[in-house]
């Protein structure tokens, strides 16, 4: 058996990015990885990341909606990093060759006008900071086998990140309501889902207030020009080549991403 630590997991989960391979959870091994562990091997991989090159541009925010937490077992949401290398231009499909296995799930984007620090921040005071809202889809992925983790080994996998797309309609916060704002899931021209901003701890808002909150306790906070992905709206969709996927939502456009070849 493996004897597992900060360093080696950081090492494993982005050589498993890297070389598309998926493993089992490193907590069956190593059952001391706890959130805590996992937050610090998240900000080691970034680490990583940003000395090869990669630019950090925003923060993900995973298991938000009480569904998404009762179907993977976790009971709270979490932080996790974007950078640059997770952009996926609007129109491209998935891309097959550098995820394992991608699921697509619609998501509410904010793009922030000021910085928001912690703790203590109010919904309010985070809606507060936003400057435009956009709709958007994310290309989770995960690094471990049928996407079966506990809390402390999706941390340290950057929260499943793979990739996302930001939409064609950029709004004003003060130009809608973000709880009441919907959107269908359309897979293959069948409408298979749909929610509200509601499902996202009952507004994004809120969403965006725990990261910043979240964030303070490690010494972060959320900087101007940040996107910030406020978390899965609905259940995520497997996304293999051929497939097709369309995300509508009420006010702020249309989503559609093509699985590929």
């Amino acid at each position: 058996m493996a004897a597992w630590d900060v360093e080696s997991v950081a090492t494993e989960l982005l050589a498993c990015e890297d070389e598309r391979r998926d493993r089992v959870k490193f907590t069956d091994e190593w059952p001391e990885l706890d959130v805590a562990t996992g937050y610090e091997i998240q900000d080691l991989t970034l680490q990583r990341r940003l000395d090869r090159g990669e630019k950090l541009i925003g923060i993900k925010l995973g298991l938000t909606s009480r569904a998404k937490q009762q179907r993977m077992g976790v009971e709270t949401p979490f932080v996790a990093w974007l950078t640059d290398a997770m952009i996926l231009p609007a129109g491209d499909p998935v891309p097959q060759d550098k995820l394992i296995h991608p699921r697509i799930e619609p998501e509410i984007v904010f793009v922030m006008g000021e910085r928001l620090e912690g703790p203590g921040v109010t919904a309010a005071q985070a809606m507060a900071a936003v400057d435009q809202v956009l709709g958007g889809a994310e290309v989770i992925d995960s690094r471990y086998k049928d996407f079966k983790f506990a809390a402390g080994d999706v941390i340290a996998d950057n929260a499943s990140s793979g990739a996302f797309v930001t939409g064609p309609v950029s709004v004003p916060p003060s130009a809608l309501d973000l709880s009441t704002e919907a959107v269908l899931v359309e897979v293959g021209g069948q409408v298979v889902d749909s929610a509200t901003g509601a499902a996202v701890q009952g507004h994004p808002g809120e969403a965006l207030a725990l990261a910043a909150n979240d964030l303070a306790k490690r010494g972060h906070a959320i900087e101007p020009g940040w996107i910030v992905l406020t978390g899965g709206m609905t259940d995520a969709y497997f996304a293999p080549a051929g497939s097709s996927i369309s995300l509508h939502f009420t006010n702020l456009g249309s989503v559609r991403i093509h699985g590929g070849e």
